[in-house]
């Protein structure tokens, strides 16, 4: 295992854009896309602090897909996030850069964002423990 004050690191930095995403939709904020984005921060910094607790080699990318099966060489079962992973990952972009489709973000996203971001929360937690 790694260092583990470099772990909770990561941990703390993917704690404060969880708690910073669910405490905008809470408050009733309209900037769903930064919301959302946020979320997939999060997501982003679990994978990254169970790829680092391993001392895996990756990518360093926001791509949620790469990081989940980086992590699942250490642990297969890591696989039930794919979901997650797979609804989280365009957040990064989409709600970052001008693009050449039309996007509109709305509450539910941003709810169903915020589900998947503690699942993978909850779920890496668990295995650092």
């Amino acid at each position: 295992m790694a260092e583990p004050e470099i772990i909770e690191q990561w941990l703390k930095r993917a704690e404060e854009d969880l708690e910073f995403a669910s405490s905008n939709l809470k408050d009733r904020s309209r900037f769903f896309g930064q919301i959302c984005f946020h979320f997939h921060q999060a997501a982003e910094k679990y994978l990254k602090a169970f790829i680092i607790a391993h001392k895996l080699d990756f990518e360093k990318v926001h791509d949620l897909l790469k990081l989940l099966k980086t992590s699942q060489k250490k642990e297969s079962s890591l696989s039930c996030l794919r979901e997650a992973c797979e609804f989280l990952n365009p957040f990064y972009v989409e709600t970052r850069y001008p693009i050449n489709w039309p996007t509109h973000f709305t509450r539910e996203e941003a709810t169903k964002a915020k589900d998947a971001a503690e699942k993978i929360s909850h779920i890496i937690k668990d295995f650092l423990k």
